[in-house]
């Protein structure tokens, strides 16, 4: 402790903290000011700091580091050279040359990221920045910050399920410059007052249930799916991945009482018949009162599209009630989907995927303004007026190990706010495929219950 005393009294004499009269960019008057860059322009102190940093942390559970631009790119460079744990580093806004990147380095889908801070408030930078790497695939599940100023950050991203790890906090400072003879105590009262005063009410925006969802989701296919959640307690869609008619309709009649719809590959049935197939899986869907999704992906001009969606030999305008389509031929390549529901593909979590930020940003504005349009896959949050459905969602995987979640019930429900979870292969590949089917809804229900 009084080596961390002594350390911090050497920072000190850099200027990082000032005590008097400021005005905060969220137009607050505050009795002190903290400015942690001029520690970047002593190698030593900088240095040290890494080591103050990296001596807190479990090292075993981040394969990558990244520093909030830009203050904490420094401290962060540090830290990778102390510990030689890669560095990666986010701009704070995308190139609109070159790549386009916003993450830069070296890293995989996967990889557990330590998030390094210099001072924390509210928390809301933290906020922008966490998404923006969650979206390249890489985890995040713990943050270090050099000082907390102690007005709600911390409590915010600890209740979002992140671990906070800070070296100094304002009062901490506050104390031992006051028995150093550095503050008055007046000081202090007076900075305590600000505290108690102006902790940030940081307004916790949950996420709305599907009652709520009704009121805004206007699309039909949207309502009754929603409507079909409610009644059998379900957020379950089953990925159909089988290739024949009879594994098809088998695994129906295991899996129909437990989910809202079924998402299929129709042209995968090698023996595809239209009265075989597709009839008494419409009466299946009937009888358990579930939709029919047609995992379609269309992705071609809107005429080509429109032959693909009801001609040919699986005329799926015929049968689906909701089908997925690609954003990327543009707003009016969307038209030709009548009497169904759209799911766009605003982004996919594969390795090496085009779809950045700018393309996000495009094609979920594409999807809110279109009418056949009721919903999207991407692997974060998107606008209340879209329902949100996430595959890959797996009950056996519970995590890396580093202590992150991955694409659990829970994990998806809480940190993307999704509506739906789609699975395949947790069910269908399963020793007792009805059984599966049945613990993926109650889990999902809970998963989506607790989240509320």
């Amino acid at each position: 402790m009084d080596t961390k005393r002594k350390f911090f009294l050497e920072c000190y004499k850099l200027g990082i903290v000032k005590f008097g009269r400021f005005t905060l960019k969220s137009g607050i008057e505050s009795p002190f000011y903290v400015d942690l860059r001029p520690l970047a322009s002593d190698p030593k102190i900088l240095k040290d700091l890494a080591n103050y940093l990296l001596d807190m942390l479990p090292l075993d559970n981040f394969d990558l580091i990244c520093g909030v631009p830009y203050a904490a790119l420094p401290m962060a460079t540090a830290m990778s050279l102390e510990s030689y744990i890669p560095l990666i580093m986010k701009r704070k806004e995308a190139k609109t040359h070159g790549t386009k990147k916003l993450i830069e380095g070296i890293f995989s889908k996967g990889q557990n990221c330590l998030l390094v801070e210099d001072v924390i408030t509210s928390g809301k930078s933290l906020l922008e920045t966490i998404p923006e790497i969650e979206n390249e695939g890489i985890s995040v599940s713990d943050i270090v910050v050099v000082l907390d100023r102690q007005q709600g950050g911390r409590e915010m991203l600890e209740s979002k399920g992140y671990h906070v790890h800070t070296l100094f906090t304002i009062s901490e400072v506050c104390e031992i410059l006051q028995e150093e003879g550095l503050l008055m105590s007046e000081d202090v009262e007076r900075i305590n007052d600000f505290l108690r005063g102006n902790v940030v009410q940081f307004k916790e925006e949950k996420r709305i249930s599907y009652e709520e969802k009704l009121k805004i989701c206007e699309h039909s296919v949207a309502q009754k799916l929603l409507k079909i959640a409610i009644e059998k307690k379900s957020n379950l869609i089953v990925s159909a991945d089988v290739t024949t008619t009879a594994e098809l309709l088998n695994l129906v009649e295991l899996v129909g009482p437990h989910i809202v719809a079924l998402k299929t590959h129709i042209d995968i049935i090698s023996d595809f018949d239209a009265d075989k197939t597709i009839l008494p899986l419409k009466d299946l869907a009937s009888k358990y009162n579930f939709l029919l999704m047609e995992d379609r992906k269309f992705a071609d001009i809107g005429n080509t599209q429109e032959l693909q969606f009801s001609m040919g030999v699986f005329k799926i305008s015929n049968w689906a009630d909701l089908v997925t389509a690609q954003v990327i031929a543009g707003y009016d390549s969307l038209d030709c989907f009548r009497n169904v529901g759209v799911v766009a593909i605003l982004s996919m979590s594969s390795t090496g995927t085009l779809t950045d930020m700018e393309y996000r940003e495009q094609a979920v504005n594409i999807a809110v303004s279109h009418p056949n349009v009721f919903g999207g896959v991407a692997q974060n949050k998107i606008p209340n007026e879209l329902l949100l459905f996430t595959p890959g969602v797996n009950l056996a995987d519970s995590g890396d190990g580093k202590g992150q979640q991955y694409n659990t019930p829970e994990y998806v429900f809480k940190k993307l706010e999704t509506d739906f979870i789609i699975v395949g292969r947790g069910i269908y590949k399963s020793d007792d495929v009805e059984k599966a089917a049945l613990n993926y809804k109650i889990a999902g229900w809970n998963a989506y219950e607790n989240s509320l």
